[in-house]
């Protein structure tokens, strides 16, 4: 911060014909900042040349078809050493400017209703939100991810300086912690809808909610202070470089200064809303507000604003009209005030308010700590002595219009309060969220508040109105809109089975195989060229004891319910199907009763399934199987059934051979085309398993991975399957030991990133340089650290 003096103005801007709903300092030309509105534009102000203390208007960009709502800067590059400016609106889009030219450079879409909020990463990064309840990643021109998991609008993100973490915030109450596109932590403890986040440091962050409150967190879940100050709805945050200190804005009429965790000084503007803040380099706070206009404050004794344009802002927000149901001053008794002899006692604190009667009206005024007088903000209207027999009452309450709204047929109809001081779209937006109403129809709501209060003034009893959704009669919501080996078995404590013992999977071609260690290639060679990238012919579980197997389901067929008992000649064809899948190269052919028979008893019980599944597991690898299984409809029944098996509570054996069945099944065309298909639920879940401790799981999510990388190998199109390799594959790195699991999945992101410039800059982005990176100094097996230096090659 430039200094501990009090802020003062510094200058206002008549900036936009509407609401300023965004502000962002931008990284050139210096001092500049950027501007967004209702009016649908973005402007950047510079300076004034001429010397004074204001700002000029340098640009102004068009490209969204509705409101702007939000705007960040995206860091320069070599492509656009100023950097760039994004901005979020109404129309669902993301519109993407340089500073020299008046139209988008490209326009990102993908979110199905208003982007709302934006945050800008390294390697040019950008996180969206959305009232879609989603968030998303992007990253050269392309949707990467998209974040799921709120459940009601997403107003709030930003980047992490730690590489690979996003928070969101949303009016479902809760923020949200990503880590490379999934879900890590929700935080709770906001009691209304979360508007704003600011970082602090790589471990602490703020967040402001219409609560009133702001909040201190730690990334780890903890909130550490709750900070009180506004008196309603707070909109923006803002840290000072010191990570300290913070101003935030609200519905209150005010910015307000916190230092060493209090508010040291409150600021009050003559417009209800004060939308957003930002901060400009040289410490100057720019707000802007629902009358359209920018303000920008300073501590700096050269820059504020003279004499003249002081007291002109001063009389301006002296005939401001204060509405108490805002919740700024409280309940008012008229009777109760006293005259304006109570002025001529000094306040204790500066923002402090005292309200005084002069006549029959109420006037409000606030404490200037650095003028040390009172300051007129306005005339308070509403109070209990100045009710109006043209008011009308609604939940106790009085207003200026309560309209009658027709929403479903035959249902109750819904009573819309409104007073005219009030800004229509958060009025509209209320309303909206209270009867649990489509966002989309925010427009509509505003604008028929808007149409049916033209002309009218304070204390005006409501006329007659049309129906803000269709203009007359009643109407439905969404009609018609766009809207290994020997020993006792691990699993059951008896026998001599184990599922897949001494398997780790074997590459299906090549001389050199770094999966297994064997052929013509040494874990002691030293790699001259890269032998394990990209990987594209896929690694299957083919090992196998067909005898134990059989002895197994023999074994637990005899104590099996009598329900699940099989039939000798099921066992029989079991039996026969197990040494045909055994060895491919035998001409004899599995038949459809065999491959019936396996189907139905993989549905065994879950505690003595496992040998079925890893009959299972091999037949998948037999190309008849494979079309039978993999094919058609029953291709998804299998893959339900595998995922079902694959549930974080389920049985470690089953989940292992789940998992093996399904690398599997990529040795086949129609498993491939059956796994490419249900890419989405797949690699969901193997990402939910990566928290269990089980070194054969842990190899088989790694080959699944990775055998999803080759398939994508070569296919720049697929960059959001990419993306999801790339997130799973980190998620699971950072909670594998084995090194075999770890080889696996550093061979999976450099078959991702492989030829695929804008992978690369995805792994960049989520900080896979940083997380692999203590591997490349593994010499046990020197294969983990030769690929590790590889895949760091690649992202260089």
């Amino acid at each position: 911060m430039a200094g501990s003096n009090t802020y003062r103005l510094r200058c206002s801007l008549p900036a936009h014909e509407m609401d300023v709903r965004g502000l962002a300092a931008t990284v050139y030309p210096d001092g500049a900042f950027v501007s967004v509105s209702r009016d649908r534009t973005a402007r950047v102000w510079v300076p004034d040349s001429s010397g004074n203390k204001g700002f000029m208007e340098m640009q102004c960009m068009n490209g969204h078809a509705n409101f702007v709502s939000c705007v960040c800067i995206i860091a320069p590059n070599e492509t656009y050493p100023r950097g760039l400016i994004a901005t979020g609106g109404h129309d669902n889009n993301i519109c993407v400017f340089s500073l020299d030219r008046p139209d988008p450079l490209f326009t990102l879409k993908g979110h199905k209703n208003t982007v709302c909020t934006l945050s800008a990463g390294k390697f040019g990064t950008l996180l969206s939100g959305s009232w879609d309840t989603t968030a998303k990643v992007w990253l050269s021109e392309k949707c990467m991810m998209t974040l799921q998991g709120h459940t009601a609008a997403v107003w709030a993100v930003v980047i992490l300086p730690e590489q690979g973490l996003m928070l969101s915030g949303s009016a479902d109450k809760t923020i949200k912690l990503w880590k490379a596109g999934r879900c890590e932590n929700t935080y709770t403890g906001h009691e209304d809808c979360v508007r704003g986040l600011a970082v602090i440091n790589e471990v602490e962050f703020l967040s402001c909610s219409n609560d009133a409150s702001i909040r201190r967190w730690m990334v780890n879940g903890e909130c550490v202070q709750v900070y009180y100050g506004h008196t309603n709805y707070i909109y923006s945050i803002a840290v000072f470089p010191n990570g300290q200190d913070f101003i935030s804005t609200g519905e209150d009429r005010t910015v307000r200064v916190w230092r060493k965790g209090e508010c040291c000084q409150t600021i009050r503007l003559p417009a209800q809303s004060v939308w957003c803040c930002c901060l400009l380099p040289n410490g100057d706070i720019a707000v802007g507000a629902s009358d359209g206009a920018i303000r920008v404050f300073t501590e700096s004794k050269e820059r504020i604003a003279s004499t003249q344009d002081l007291q002109a802002f001063e009389d301006e927000l002296s005939k401001a009209i204060i509405d108490p149901k805002t919740g700024d001053l409280g309940d008012i008794k008229i009777e109760d005030l006293p005259g304006k002899e109570h002025l001529n006692e000094p306040g204790n604190r500066d923002g402090q308010t005292r309200l005084i009667k002069e006549d029959s009206n109420v006037e409000a005024y606030q404490w200037s700590m650095s003028d040390e007088r009172w300051v007129k903000i306005g005339d308070v209207v509403g109070g209990s002595s100045q009710q109006s027999s043209k008011r009308v009452m609604y939940e106790g309450k009085e207003y200026d219009f309560v309209f009658t709204i027709d929403v479903n047929e035959g249902g109750p109809a819904l009573k819309l309060p409104y007073n005219l001081m009030e800004d229509p779209w958060l009025t509209a937006h209320n309303f909206l969220q209270k009867n649990d109403l489509s966002p989309m129809f925010l427009d509509q709501v505003a604008n028929f508040i808007i149409e049916n209060t033209k002309g009218h003034t304070l204390g005006q009893a409501p006329s007659t109105s049309t129906d803000p959704f269709t203009g007359a009669g009643r109407y439905i919501p969404g009609s018609g809109s766009d809207s290994q080996g020997s020993g006792a078995d691990p699993f059951t404590g008896g026998g001599r089975y184990i599922p897949g013992s001494g398997s780790t999977g074997t590459a299906p071609s090549g001389v050199a195989d770094p999966f297994t260690g064997g052929s013509a290639y040494s874990s002691l060679q030293k790699a001259t060229t890269n032998i394990y990238f990209p990987s594209t012919d896929g690694v299957m579980f083919e090992q196998a004891n067909a005898t134990q197997i059989l002895s197994k389901l023999q074994e637990l067929n005899n104590t099996a319910p009598q329900d699940h008992k099989l039939s000798e000649a099921a066992l029989d064809s079991l039996e026969k199907l197990l040494f045909v899948v055994t060895d491919l190269k035998r001409k004899e052919q599995p038949t459809a009763e065999q491959i019936n028979v396996l189907w139905r008893a993989s549905h065994w019980p879950e505690d003595i399934v496992f040998p079925v599944l890893d009959i299972l597991r091999l037949a998948v690898r037999h190309p008849e199987v494979n079309a039978q299984l993999c094919g058609g409809t029953e291709g998804a029944s299998l893959c339900n059934h595998l995922l079902g098996l694959m549930s974080p509570e389920g049985r470690p054996a089953n989940q292992m051979l789940a998992l093996r069945t399904l690398c599997n099944c990529f040795s086949g065309s129609h498993g491939r085309a059956l796994l490419l298909g249900q890419r989405d639920a797949v690699l969901s879940r193997v990402g939910d398993l990566r928290a269990v401790c089980n070194k054969n799981i842990h190899v088989a999510l790694a080959t699944l991975v990775l055998n999803y990388a080759g398939r994508l190998y070569g296919q720049p199109a697929e960059i959001e399957a990419k993306a999801q390799c790339l997130s799973v594959a980190s998620t699971i790195l950072e909670v594998v030991l084995d090194r075999e699991a770890v080889f696996r999945l550093l061979v999976a992101l450099g078959t991702t990133v492989a030829g695929d410039g804008t992978a690369k800059d995805l792994a960049r982005s989520l900080g896979v340089n940083s997380q692999i990176s203590k591997y490349a100094s593994v010499s046990d097996p020197v294969k983990v650290g030769e690929c590790c230096r590889l895949v760091l090659d690649e992202l260089q």
